[in-house]
């Protein structure tokens, strides 16, 4: 057997042997190189493993040569391939940042422990993407969320510390339910496969336990995405990690703790049990709702950047739930294709507030004042970013919007368009309040010789900001491959 088909595999294993590499060497520039790599060879094998399921279908892969259910199962289908891209890309772009992020963040001999925790948290997410069993589901977002917490403990200003703290515990609730939930699946069917699983758990779907267990896992993993109102440690984790930690999760963490949740509601407990046995549609687009409507307001209020696009990412996660609430493939379709949307969006958002911390000492309102002279490029790149999400035709944010809007028409729903709309106003605010500090106010007394971030950080969040545009104008990878994705899930869940 050749390397192609051990790709599954690599896929986690790479970034995992990555992390003792950094810690064997302990020096910066060496562990730097060691990940900079891993992330590189993940993202290449996870395009690879995309085009081998867009040409041959869903990749079963058996570790240890143990045929599932009895061994454990790494999987690979539409949308799992599409989370694997999404997330070794991230990481791709995130990395090559970080170096001259941490060297002006972290002191020199904490250096290399960040990017071991970087490929932790890599190999954790993927794990989570790529897995086909259940028990693998709960290992890999503990490492994920272990390392995260390290990763935001790295940040200096003390703050970070209570931020770490506030996610652990909300963390650790969460991953208790998750394995709650995950234990009475297994009680209920004796297996801990994925599609296995779901075929025993058809004839059983209606049984109190199996209930139980989708009420668990709900709450779990609603905790893991920051589905409001259980996003109480996201805008602090945003606003104290390390510029490029902040990047990083808010481009992938929230989205893979999503898709989680879709691989259980429609692989596993089937779309009937989820959508039309329980009230499931009428909780998630009252909490969506909620998240669209209550976490935008309060961003208007922030007023450190980080903090305000943290609540907006609050915001971001009621529109992708909303598109779930739906149970059409229109709505699914615009839940997957927010999540890449939303992914380069707000990645390039804070790796842009990254180059401004570095440049201004801060990022609040006062110290951004007069930066659309003083930092033109980065400026005109948050501005962009904003208008994504706000939703302005050209930009990756109206894809997804427009998808929602059409599945609340599909559904006859007119008063839930007014309200997408609406919502989508009150963005307006919240990023009019960086516009008026960058362009319509002169820069703070003292201020001289700003100048634009280095060009290491500058290109990478360049680059982020050129896919949100790019995919508002050209939808055929992202849309194409959600639309597919949406379909397969839809067809296993009926």
């Amino acid at each position: 057997m050749g390397v192609a088909a051990h790709l599954p595999a690599l896929q986690v294993v790479v970034p995992l042997v990555a992390a003792p590499l950094t810690v064997l060497f302990r020096g910066r520039r060496i562990a730097f190189a060691i990940v900079l790599l891993a992330c590189w060879a993940a993202f290449a094998i996870a395009v690879a493993l995309w085009l081998q399921v867009n040409q041959g279908g869903t990749i079963s892969y058996h570790i240890g040569s143990w045929p599932p259910p009895w061994g454990i199962e790494y999987r690979v289908d539409r949308l799992s391939s599409y989370m694997l891209v999404l997330v070794t890309g991230m990481g791709a772009v995130v990395l090559p940042y970080s170096w001259p992020s941490v060297e002006r963040e972290l002191p020199r001999e904490r250096q290399y422990l960040f990017y071991t925790m970087f490929a932790l948290c890599l190999t954790g997410l993927l794990g989570i993407a790529i897995t086909g069993d259940a028990f693998n589901i709960f290992v890999f977002l503990e490492i994920s969320s272990l390392s995260t917490y390290v990763l935001i403990a790295l940040g200096r200003d003390r703050r970070a510390l209570l931020a770490a703290y506030q996610y652990l515990i909300m963390g650790t609730i969460g991953a208790t339910f998750i394995v709650i939930g995950i234990g009475l699946l297994y009680l209920q069917t004796g297996t801990l496969n994925l599609v296995d699983m779901g075929q025993r758990l058809h004839a059983i779907s209606g049984h109190r336990p199996v209930l139980a267990a989708l009420a668990f896992l709900t709450v779990g993993l609603s905790l893991k995405l920051a589905l409001f109102p259980l996003h109480q440690w996201l805008p602090n984790a945003y606003a104290y990690a390390p510029s490029a930690v902040a990047a990083f999760l808010a481009a992938t963490a929230t989205k893979v703790a999503l898709y989680a949740l879709l691989r259980f509601y429609y692989s596993v407990f089937g779309e009937s049990a989820v959508f039309q046995r329980l009230p499931m549609e009428e909780l998630m687009l009252v909490l969506a709702l909620g998240g669209m409507f209550v976490a935008a307001t309060v961003a208007c209020f922030q007023t450190n950047l980080k903090r305000l696009f943290a609540y907006s990412s609050v915001a971001q996660i009621g529109y992708i739930v909303l598109g779930l609430s739906f149970d059409s493939l229109t709505g699914l379709t615009g839940t997957i294709v927010h999540l890449a949307n939303h992914a380069v969006t707000k990645g390039g958002i804070f790796l842009l507030l990254g180059g401004v911390a570095v440049s201004m000492g801060g990022v609040t309102l006062t110290q951004v004042q007069g930066l659309g002279r003083t930092m033109p490029l980065t400026s005109f790149g948050i501005v962009v970013g904003g208008l994504s999400l706000i939703g302005v035709p050209g930009t990756a944010g109206f894809v997804s919007k427009w998808y929602l809007i059409l599945a609340a028409l599909e559904a006859g729903q007119w008063w839930l368009v007014f309200l997408i709309v609406l919502s989508s106003m009150i963005s307006v605010v919240y990023v009019w309040r960086f516009v008026e500090a960058a362009y319509f106010r002169a820069p703070p007394a003292g201020v001289s010789g700003v100048r634009e971030a280095p060009l290491s950080m500058l290109l990478p969040a360049g680059l982020l900001v050129a896919a949100t545009v790019y995919f508002g104008l050209e939808t055929s990878i992202t849309l194409g491959a959600a639309s597919e994705a949406a379909a397969a899930m839809l067809g296993a869940g009926r």
